[in-house]
């Protein structure tokens, strides 16, 4: 998003204590096999794009793409930007969870994209859905978990906190800055990063980036601006967000993702059961699988 989150520093600080550990589980590893792999690996399936100016679905100039196993968000067929503003969308929401992405920014910005969008992409969190989304809307109404690469020189944080039509609160306050901050180093090249983010529905979100807790922050809400052209049936202020879409974003810099995987905090929490974790955070018995001499 446009602000800069640089200038927001200073003013921040108060907010937060460096604590150097990341974001874990409530209690208990996870296995691998817990893992939910939104990404497969070789296509698209179980994402839907949404590109400002089109309907939802339609995959302008072929901007999210699979080659060679990495999910790509590429402009080569763009002659400019346009205000091409795009969202891959996975196809069904969460609430409590860890979602876990690996990226990299590659190559050059695309003529006429936004000079703040050089090395900035995003995670969606807690969205609207896809298909609530207006033909020329520019942003989902979400949670965004910034992400940034450096410029060569200087300082740059990655995994901050942007609030397309929403809000969160910090210390019982409510934050109503579009961009805040987050305590990372700065990432320059072409390197992988992984960021790590713990979602306890309305509650509380935790941002970590290589295994260090950057930024936290509560009861993330609908309020605010920094989105346009949207349904106002959406946009109903002050709702309290605890589900929501999942979307990667495109912003006219070239990004790329080898890993976006989800560990879901909901589940069966009968210690009696085959499938009971010791790391869910929210209760669904439904789910639950017993052996067949269980009663």
């Amino acid at each position: 998003m446009k602000k800069s989150v640089q200038r927001l520093a200073a003013a921040c600080l108060a907010w937060w204590v460096v604590t150097p550990i990341a974001a874990q589980p409530p209690s208990g590893p996870a296995e691998p096999q817990d893992w939910i792999q939104l990404f497969n690996g070789r296509d698209l399936e179980g994402w839907i794009p949404k590109i400002t100016g089109y309907e939802v679905g339609v995959n302008f100039g072929n901007t999210f793409r699979v080659e060679d196993g990495i999910l790509k968000v590429s402009y080569d067929q763009y002659q400019e930007f346009g205000n091409r503003f795009g969202h891959l969308f996975y196809h069904r929401p969460f609430s409590y969870y860890i979602l876990a992405a690996e990226y990299r920014f590659v190559g050059d910005q695309v003529p006429g994209g936004p000079s703040w969008a050089l090395r900035n992409s995003g995670l969606m969190i807690h969205g609207q859905p896809a298909e609530t989304m207006l033909k020329d809307q520019d942003f989902p109404i979400s949670i965004e978990v910034q992400l940034l690469g450096g410029s060569g020189t200087g300082e740059r944080t990655t995994a901050n906190l942007c609030t397309p039509g929403t809000h969160v609160e910090m210390n019982g306050k409510l934050v109503t800055e579009h961009c805040i901050p987050s305590r990372s180093r700065t990432y320059h090249g072409d390197r992988w990063v992984r960021v790590e983010i713990t979602v306890l529905g309305g509650e509380k979100i935790t941002h970590a980036v290589e295994g260090q807790e950057v930024l936290s922050y509560e009861r993330p809400q609908i309020g605010g601006g920094a989105v346009n052209h949207y349904d106002p049936a959406v946009k109903v202020d002050g709702k309290l967000l605890t589900e929501g879409s999942i979307s990667l974003q495109s912003e006219s810099h070239p990004v790329e993702f080898r890993k976006v995987e989800l560990l879901d905090l909901v589940g069966c929490m009968d210690p009696k059961a085959e499938n009971y974790r010791s790391y869910f955070r929210k209760a669904d018995n439904s789910r639950c699988v017993y052996r067949e001499s269980q009663p």
